[in-house]
């Protein structure tokens, strides 16, 4: 699981005034940030109420932040605010979850064969690195660590793509479709490294269509653990 940020620090020491709109920003990112692995991480369950004094009590924050979170992870998808209700946790129906993965495959293949075009020799040495930890990792049995190599690995491809807009735009769909590749089996988690390698020796040989194709597949296999079915 990612590291989620530091706000440990009392509420007098966190809270910007309204004079440091720099300070007051950097905190409200820090909160989004916060809510949001909360979310993708299934600590808030779907259907889940978010109240705001509570995460504020919980943050050790006011109750600015959280309302300015809120909103933010609103227009992400990950929160919906219901009128007389509040705000609660998104639930994902399966048509939505189709369409999700279906653009998610359709974005990473096109990132990858990017980066059979354009990925140097630097890039793909870490690429590989995150590779070998990651195997390391499975060996020894310590799979709660490949959350965030497995991020780590589509960062670097998504670098080796030389697409900014591009990567923007899959992070933000990786953040909304986490839900979706959560609480695989051990097995499920072994077939997404060997997947991991085949796309890197694709982006290595230069092969773009093989590359793309393999990079969708990844994404589709990996979902079928929450669909039951693999996307049509």
């Amino acid at each position: 699981m990612s590291t989620q940020p530091d706000l440990s620090a009392t509420a007098s020491d966190r809270e910007p005034s309204n004079s440091n709109p720099i300070l007051h920003r950097q905190l409200s990112e820090l909160v989004t940030a916060r809510i949001r692995e909360s979310i993708t991480s299934g600590a808030y369950a779907p259907g889940a109420r978010l109240i705001e004094g509570r995460i504020a009590e919980e943050f050790n924050v006011s109750r600015v932040p959280v309302r300015e979170a809120l909103r933010a992870l609103a227009a992400e998808g990950l929160v919906d605010v219901r009128p007389r209700h509040g705000a609660v946790v998104a639930s994902l129906d399966p048509a939505s979850a189709r369409e999700m993965v279906q653009i998610r495959a359709t974005l990473e293949g096109l990132n990858a064969r990017l980066a059979a075009e354009h990925c140097t020799p630097e890039l793909a040495a870490k690429v590989a690195e995150v590779l070998a930890e990651g195997n390391a990792k499975l060996a020894s049995g310590d799979t709660a660590k490949l959350l965030d190599l497995n991020a780590r690995f589509h960062d670097l491809l998504y670098a080796a793509g030389a697409n900014t807009m591009l990567a923007d735009l899959m992070r933000t769909l990786r953040d909304r479709s986490r839900r979706l590749f959560m609480n695989a089996t051990e097995d499920e988690i072994r077939l997404t490294w060997e997947e991991h390698a085949a796309i890197l020796r694709a982006v290595q040989a230069g092969d773009a269509a093989l590359a793309a194709l393999l990079a969708e597949r990844h994404v589709m296999r990996a979902a079928q653990h929450y669909l039951g079915t693999v996307p049509k």
